[in-house]
């Protein structure tokens, strides 16, 4: 299922700033080519830029003193809107690089309570969108899910920051690959050219949830009324038949949504 396209009305600067940040190896491998090919897909006026991971020796904080390459990198995400976050997959997990760089970023992308506990921040409300990529081939990844752990990596520290996820793309059999496949070229040039449109708001899952429920109840209602006007059910006990109903159904279909929108990630 494709992610909704996330668009609105209260943004007071006339253009959006998109920031790459690329967690690979290679400045010039495959994933760098799928993240410059959706930032190509960003019109003027508004603006791209990336950040390569492998140029800032950024450190862990210490208690006495803040890390000065932390300080810019955080800077130039907390002056973008949307994130385009692109790391390949090794041995089934996100690239070391990317990983290490959310560990070393982990108290400032979230607030963190007296007990532990982690709270979206400063960074609430941006958005983001996933790349990856491995050397597993189509139908294996799409069986086994090689790569979703990567997403779900960046997922849950995207979620934990009150990031709202845009989108996943996803290349495979990329062993000896150095030129993107025309199809995947133009997947990403889409993606690239959908982020135009992005503007900033709150995450509305549990408004889409709440209306989910109403337009299952009012559905519910309707088949069942005409089900107890030409006495296909018994005339007792229908209002407490139709609860249960409308309670059963919407917390099953809802799983499944939940499963195919964010569980289940892109294989192909």
């Amino acid at each position: 299922m494709e992610t909704e396209r996330i668009e609105i009305s209260d943004w007071g600067d006339c253009f959006l700033k998109v920031l790459g940040i690329l967690g690979a190896h290679r400045k010039d491998g495959i994933t760098e080519k799928m993240l410059a090919t959706v930032l190509a897909g960003v019109e003027a006026p508004n603006q791209t830029d990336i950040i390569y991971l492998e140029d800032y020796p950024f450190k862990p904080d210490r208690k006495d003193q803040q890390d000065p390459v932390l300080n810019e990198l955080e800077q130039k995400m907390l002056n973008s809107d949307v994130w385009v976050l692109a790391a390949p997959t090794y041995w089934g997990g996100l690239a070391g690089k990317m990983k290490d760089f959310f560990d070393c970023m982990r108290e400032r992308l979230v607030r963190i309570d007296h007990l532990g506990g982690t709270h979206p921040d400063r960074f609430k409300d941006k958005h983001y969108l996933n790349i990856t990529d491995c050397y597993t081939g189509a139908f294996e990844n799409w069986v086994t899910g090689v790569t979703d752990q990567s997403f779900r990596t960046i997922d849950k520290v995207m979620s934990a920051a009150g990031v709202i996820k845009l989108h996943e793309l996803v290349l495979t059999n990329t062993y000896g690959m150095s030129e993107l496949p025309e199809s995947k070229k133009q997947t990403c040039l889409e993606w690239g050219k959908r982020l135009n449109s992005v503007r900033k708001r709150d995450d509305s899952t549990v408004k889409r949830y709440i209306e989910l429920f109403f337009m299952i109840a009012f559905m519910a209602f309707v088949t069942m009324g005409i089900q107890f006007g030409f006495h296909l059910v018994p005339r007792q006990g229908f209002w407490i038949s139709y609860l249960s109903f409308v309670l059963i159904f919407y917390v099953l279909l809802g799983s499944i949504l939940h499963f195919f929108t964010v569980v289940k990630h892109r294989r192909r």
